[in-house]
């Protein structure tokens, strides 16, 4: 067909998908849905000093509100912007409400191995993975934000990325570029990190 542009396959787009066909009926799709955006939902939950309770508090609450509001949302192509805003703001209430701002330490479950693993392979995976948080919780608050998004969101969606942010589109990339050379720097520092 002539004028018409393929939809990039980005996280965006496969959520205002999932989204769309859940308003049309297909219950579902709100599993799928709720599959393909919680690891990057639920790092921006943790990324405002959330312990894991109240994060999961965070993103239950976001969840049923989207449900709720279903048929409120105008455009279903907002859908990751609409629900990252919400679990960010809900944060806030709750940091608010509690009136205190935690630093935490990485929990071993916040790093997901692979299904059949043998007990050793996870060790040594969940060492290395915590070796890797605890220098990206080094970085400055722009760089671990940037960074925690891009590793959880297989192809992420820059302009999706620069409103969520509150950054500007063309600076995603070298950011992200600077964020990841001094991780790499810091890294090789450490005598403990293996490559």
């Amino acid at each position: 067909m002539i004028g018409t542009e393929p939809v990039p396959d980005t996280l965006a787009s496969r959520a205002a998908s999932l989204f769309a066909a859940y308003r049309a009926g297909d219950e579902r799709r709100m599993g799928d849905l709720v599959e393909l955006l919680t690891p990057i939902l639920w790092h921006t939950a943790r990324a405002q000093r959330l312990d894991r309770d109240s994060a999961e508090d965070v993103l239950q609450s976001t969840w049923l509100s989207l449900v709720r509001s279903a048929e409120k949302i105008n455009d279903t192509q907002a859908i990751l912007q609409w629900m990252i805003v919400s679990v960010r703001r809900e944060a806030w209430r709750v940091v608010k409400r509690t009136d205190r701002v935690e630093a935490r330490e990485l929990e071993p479950d916040d790093v997901v191995s692979a299904e059949g693993d043998r007990p050793e392979e996870r060790v040594l995976q969940s060492d290395g993975d915590s070796r890797l948080w605890e220098h990206v919780e080094q970085l400055p608050e722009r760089c671990r934000a940037l960074l925690r998004v891009i590793a959880f969101a297989d192809r992420p969606d820059y302009a999706e990325l620069a409103k969520a942010l509150g950054m500007p589109v063309g600076s995603i990339g070298p950011t992200r570029g600077r964020c990841l050379a001094k991780l790499r720097a810091s890294l090789a520092a450490d005598a403990r990190w293996e490559l």
